[in-house]
This record gives structure tokens, C-alpha cells and sequence, in this order.
């Protein structure tokens, strides 16, 4: 979601509500600690050096339960915060601390926020080889949604890497 999109959905709203990925809500006291400018200036397993913005946002739930951030208040908080990444509509990502401190990008339909899982990727698959990189990218979002038993990973044939390929080198 851009920022542009994220300001439109809160200002419709009278209360935020943010589902997890897993269906479950986070809790609605939580507080907003961070809304910040992330930059990652970094080169590609192929070589290519690539430059990436997104504006972060972090929630965080303390034990006050009567505290409500309103979706006013939260729009306030990204105009404090403006002047670090101008004019620029950058994607939306969420940092939220569940077993670990997850990022997420978001959403937003029927007046909720979802939070929604994100992944890596090969950035350079012409010089690693890899066929079909839709249907593989679409299989490993399908086996990262479904759980399976330790039986089945032991027939099942993970995709590897020829190191003479020069992928990741």
C-alpha cells in the first residue's frame, strides 16, 4: 500500500483496527513508536546495485489497555514525520513483534488494516537459472501458507543452486 493510500484509508476511519496474517487482531492499545524513512542501498546476487524506500511503521502493545490510538492522532504522527521522506509516495511497511519483530506490508478493505506477510526474492534469476520463477514463486507462497508433516519434507525435492551457475557469487 502507498502512503498516499494509507492517508486516504485513516481518514475515513473513527477507530483503527489491524488484523495479522493469522486472523487475529492486534491488540487495540497498541501504540505507534516509530514512523520512519528505511533505506537499503545493497547489490543484487547478480551484481546489480539497487537502491529501495519505504516508509516504516512500528507498533508496539504495553500493558496500558485503555489507550486508543485514534486514526486522527496516527495521521498527525505521519505529518511529524513528512520531512523525512518529502513528497514521496512510498510503500507502507509494518513492523510488529510477534515471536520475532516480523515486517508486513499492509492493506486495506471493509474498514480494517491487514498486515500482510512478505518474502524474499532472487533478484538476478536470468543469471541463477531458475525456470518458471512465477510458478515457482507461486509454489513457495502455497507451501509457506500450508503446514505439512516432517515426513513429507523428506521426499520432497528442494530447488538448488549449480554453484557453477553464478548465482550468489
Amino acid at each position: 500500500m502507498k502512503l498516499s493510500e494509507f492517508r486516504n484509508a485513516l481518514a475515513t476511519l473513527s477507530e483503527l483496527r489491524i488484523q495479522q496474517p493469522d486472523g487475529d487482531y492486534v491488540p487495540q492499545h497498541f501504540h505507534i513508536t516509530e514512523a520512519g524513512l528505511n533505506t537499503k542501498h545493497y547489490v543484487d546476487c547478480g551484481g546489480t546495485i539497487r537502491n529501495e524506500k519505504s516508509l516504516s511503521i512500528q507498533l508496539w502493545v504495553a500493558n496500558d489497555v485503555q489507550h486508543r490510538l485514534s486514526p486522527q492522532k496516527l495521521l498527525g504522527i505521519l505529518g511529524i514525520a513528512q520531512p523525512l521522506f518529502g513528497n514521496d509516495d512510498l510503500d507502507v511497511d509494518v513492523e510488529y513483534q510477534t515471536d520475532t519483530v516480523g515486517r508486513y506490508g499492509i492493506e486495506f478493505a471493509d474498514g480494517t488494516f491487514r498486515l500482510t506477510p512478505t518474502y524474499t526474492n532472487c533478484l538476478a534469476l536470468d543469471r541463477c537459472g531458475i525456470p518458471d520463477h512465477e510458478y515457482m514463486q507461486q509454489e513457495y507462497v502455497q507451501t509457506a501458507k500450508r503446514k505439512i508433516k516432517l515426513s513429507e519434507l523428506q521426499t520432497a525435492a528442494a530447488p538448488s543452486c549449480d554453484p557453477s551457475s553464478g548465482c550468489c557469487s
